[in-house]
C-alpha cells in the first residue's frame, strides 16, 4: 500500500505543480495583453542620487527600450553587453535605452555598475510604482516602446538566443515613422 499511497502523492503534486505552471503562464499572457500596444504607462523615476529624470511621455519621438533590472539578477548581468551593443547600433537612429533599477538600496547599483559598463541611461524607480505600472514580473522585463510611446513589444527575462528577435524588432520600429 505504501507504493500506491507515494505514487497517488506524487501524482498529486506532479498535477498540481502543472496547474500553477499553467496559471503563470496564462497570467504572463494577459498582463503583456494589458500593455501591449497601449500607450506606455506614466512614471516617475529618478537618478540613482535621486534627482528627477524627463518622463516616458518627454520621449515621443524616439525608440524606448525600457528594461527593469537589478543587481542580484544573473540574466541581468548577460543583458548589459547587448544593451550597450544596441545602443551603440542605433542610438544616432533614435533608440534610446533606459536600464530602470529596482534594487532597494541604491549603493547594490552601483556596486554592480562599478562591475559591468552601461553606455545607456541608468535610472531608479524608488517607489517601486513604475515596476508596478509595467506590471514587472520577472527580472530582467523589457518594454519596447514606440515612436509614439505606445508598447509595441514585451520581453522577460534575457537569454542570448533571442538576441536576433530583439534587435528585429528594435529596427522595425526604428524604420517607422510617425
Amino acid at each position: 500500500m505504501k507504493i500506491k499511497y507515494k505514487s497517488f502523492a506524487c501524482n498529486v503534486i506532479v498535477q498540481h505543480v502543472a496547474c500553477l505552471l499553467c496559471f503563470a503562464i496564462v497570467a504572463t499572457t494577459a498582463t503583456a495583453a494589458k500593455l501591449a500596444n497601449k500607450p506606455a504607462p506614466a512614471c516617475e523615476l529618478t537618478t540613482l542620487d535621486g534627482q528627477p529624470v524627463e518622463s516616458l511621455q518627454a520621449l515621443k519621438g524616439e525608440v524606448v527600450y525600457l528594461d527593469f533590472w537589478a543587481s542580484w539578477c544573473p540574466p541581468c548581468v548577460q543583458s548589459f553587453p547587448f544593451m550597450n551593443q544596441l545602443q551603440q547600433e542605433y542610438g544616432k537612429q533614435g533608440l534610446r535605452i533606459i536600464g530602470v533599477n529596482l534594487d532597494e538600496k541604491i549603493v547594490d547599483a552601483n556596486v554592480f555598475l562599478d562591475k559591468y559598463d552601461a553606455e545607456f541611461a541608468i535610472v531608479a524607480d524608488p517607489t517601486r510604482q513604475c515596476a508596478k505600472n509595467f506590471d514587472v514580473i520577472a527580472m530582467p522585463s523589457s518594454y519596447l516602446i514606440d515612436r509614439e510611446g505606445v508598447v509595441r513589444y514585451i520581453h522577460r527575462g534575457f537569454r542570448p538566443g533571442e538576441t536576433d528577435k530583439l534587435r528585429i524588432i528594435v529596427e522595425q520600429l526604428l524604420r517607422h515613422q510617425p
